[in-house]
Order: structure tokens, then C-alpha cells, then sequence
């Protein structure tokens, strides 16, 4: 599996009113591609004045954490509306995910909507499925087949019910059913996800697929729960495909922010890169910055989950390659934090910032984030 590599999908590059929209390349051996999902329902109104202003400059924080695809749930045509009009106003670019009516999909490619997402268990027949084909091909637009094991078609929901197929083969089923007519109709322009709450049959569903398709390979954990445990089984599904090679973007589903599924994705790939040759060659190598924080304890004297909370998302937004030090007390400070190129450390009611073990700054822990964005500045 470590020599499979997919076809490659182009996604972006669209012609936009509102400038120049990126262009993100999947498959092809190429690194992987991190993706999110929009959490809330977008109106008109949080397009407009400041709201606008608020809900582009979050896209662009996304974009500068490593996001490359941001996708929105659309459930009808004013939503493709709203979306549409969004889509022209960054350079980051979106998908539309589509549920029940074909029609949705058929507005939504009105605009400069970079990808489409389908299911194929809800979508229906085979003109409706032909008539958005035709349209994203002729705007150059690829179109994501996603299975979920919560949504198959009927008569493999039947199968799997009666102990005929498992849920891992019935989501290849149904993944297969639908690039065999996108073939009849000579679209190739496709990428491919099937998910399950269950990491084993994901593992299992992915495995088994990438045997039968060069489509890129979309894969994740769906509805993987709240923070700890959704980070938990998308590790464990997705560091077990990328190790074996397979997978061309990633989407870390959790019940808590789009910067922390940002965050995860990246350190899920980061883990990878350390622990699989096969990952190794098609990420690169590693970048970034390493964040070593400590758990906390009674020693503490710094407010170490507070201090590193405020500053993650500028972390992971920051083009460096770098080791970050977080510590609470004289014990984890600059001793077993000598290795990062910047670390800082609680000593009674001051704060220590020090760099390779080398204390160069004591001040007040009132000033510390003030004299820490100084000294990053410097590295």
C-alpha cells in the first residue's frame, strides 16, 4: 500500500471577483492537504460591515494555521447564495456540502465554488447525479464522493442490517457504485471519502478502496465526539492510513473549533512524518513550530494552559521552524526546556524567558506576554 499513489485533483484556481483564489493540488504522491468545516450557519447579514470583515479574517487565520480547504454545509439554495457570494470574497477555496437536492449543487456551481461534495446515499438517481456532473465539468469544478456509514444507500443499509456485508464493505459499495457511473459518464474529476464513527471500519473501508481506485483519497472519522476523544480515534484512524501511505487530505472532525481541528490535523501529520518513511518522503520535512508544554502541577507558579491557549493559534499560524517552551516552575523551566530556540517559565511571582536552557529576560508575569512576543520576534 506504502507505493499507491492516487491520481491528482486540482481545486481552486477559479476566476473570482474578488481576486485570485488559491489553488490546492490532491494526490499524486503530493503532501497531504488539510481541510475544516464551517461550524455555523452563515447568513447574508455575516457577510456585511464588520461582521464580514470578522468572518473573512477568520478565514484567513485558518488559511495561515495550514487550512488549504475550508467546506460549508449547504441545505438550500439561499445558503448557495450566501456561500457563492463568500466564495468571491477570499482566496481560500470552499466547498459546498450537499445533501438531498441536486439542485443545490447545481446553484452553488453559478459561483466561484472551488469543490462540490455529494452523497451518494441521499443525492438521488442516476439523471439527477448526470446533470451535476455535466455542470462541474464544464466549470472545471471536482466533486467529492462522500460515504457515511450513518447515510448508505437503502439496500446496502439492508445488507449490512441482515449480516450480508460488513459496514466497511457496504461503504466501498456504495463508494464504488457511484465512480462507476461518474465513469459512464466520463468524469474522472473526483476525489473519494468514506467515514464511519467506528475506526476500524475506517481504517478497513480505506484500505480496502484504495485496492480498486486511483481516486485521492479524503479520509477522516465522523462524528468522532468532543476534543480529547475525537483527537483521540482520528490519531489512531488516521496515523494508520498515512502510515501505510494512503490518504491525500484529511478533515479532523471534532465537537469543538476549526482551529483545533486545524491544530490536530497538523500535529496528526507531524506524528506521522516522525514514525513512517512513507510519510516522511511525501510530507517533506517537518515545519513548523513544536509546542513542549507542561501538565501543571503544585509547583506551578506560572499559568502555563492560560499563557499557552492565548498564544496557539498564533503558533500555528507562524512560519517558522522552531521549538516553543511552555513551563510552569524552576523544575520543567529552562532545564527541561534547554532544547526550544524559545521557551518561558514561571520563579515565584516573575516569569524567565529563556532561550537553549540560557535564561535572558526576568520580568513581572503581568508583562509576560508583551516581553515573550519581543523575544519571539527576535528568533
Amino acid at each position: 500500500m506504502s507505493e499507491r499513489v492516487s491520481r491528482t485533483v486540482t481545486v481552486g484556481g477559479l476566476k473570482s471577483p474578488g481576486g485570485s483564489m488559491q489553488t490546492v493540488s490532491i494526490g499524486g504522491g503530493l503532501p497531504v492537504v488539510i481541510q475544516t468545516m464551517w461550524k455555523d450557519r452563515l447568513s447574508f447579514s455575516d457577510l456585511e460591515g464588520p461582521s464580514g470583515e470578522k468572518t473573512v479574517e477568520r478565514i484567513r487565520r485558518l488559511q495561515a494555521m495550514g487550512c488549504a480547504l475550508l467546506r460549508f454545509a449547504v441545505p438550500d439554495l439561499e445558503a448557495a447564495e450566501v456561500l457563492g457570494n463568500l466564495a468571491a470574497m477570499v482566496s481560500m477555496p470552499l466547498v459546498a456540502d450537499i445533501h438531498f437536492d441536486y439542485k443545490i449543487a447545481l446553484r452553488c456551481l453559478d459561483f466561484p465554488i472551488a469543490k462540490i461534495r455529494i452523497n451518494p446515499g441521499n443525492i438521488g438517481g442516476r439523471d439527477r447525479v448526470e446533470k451535476v456532473l455535466s455542470k462541474a465539468a464544464a466549470q472545471g469544478v471536482p466533486i467529492r464522493i462522500g460515504v457515511n456509514a450513518g447515510s448508505l444507500p437503502r439496500d446496502l443499509g439492508l445488507r449490512v442490517d441482515a449480516g450480508e456485508l460488513s459496514r466497511a464493505e457496504a461503504l466501498v459499495g456504495a463508494a464504488e457504485r457511484e465512480l462507476g457511473i461518474f465513469d459512464e459518464f466520463g468524469f474522472s474529476n473526483t476525489l473519494v471519502s468514506m467515514k464511519a464513527s467506528s475506526v476500524a471500519e475506517t481504517i478497513r473501508a480505506n484500505r480496502l478502496l484504495a485496492e480498486r481506485t486511483d481516486a485521492p483519497l479524503h479520509i477522516g472519522v465522523t462524528e468522532a465526539g468532543p476534543l480529547i476523544a475525537g483527537v483521540t480515534r482520528n490519531a489512531i484512524a488516521l496515523h494508520a492510513l498515512l502510515s501505510e501511505g494512503l490518504g491525500d487530505t484529511i478533515r479532523v472532525s471534532l465537537s469543538d473549533t476549526m482551529e483545533n481541528e486545524v491544530i490536530a490535523g497538523r500535529e496528526i501529520l507531524n506524528t506521522a512524518v516522525e514514525g513512517s518513511e512513507a510519510a516522511r518522503e511525501r510530507q517533506g520535512k517537518r515545519g513548523g513550530v513544536t509546542i513542549i508544554s507542561c501538565p501543571r502541577c503544585g509547583r506551578n507558579s506560572f499559568d502555563t494552559h492560560g499563557f499557552t491557549q492565548r498564544w496557539l493559534d498564533t503558533f500555528y499560524a507562524m512560519d517558522k521552524t522552531i521549538t516553543v517552551a511552555v513551563m510552569g516552575c524552576a523544575v520543567n523551566g529552562p532545564g527541561e526546556g534547554r532544547h526550544a530556540d524559545l521557551g518561558i517559565t514561571g520563579a515565584g511571582n516573575k516569569a524567565l524567558i529563556f532561550r537553549h536552557g540560557e535564561v535572558i529576560r526576568t520580568i513581572d508575569a503581568a508583562d509576560a506576554d508583551t516581553a515573550f512576543r519581543e523575544e519571539l520576534d527576535r528568533v
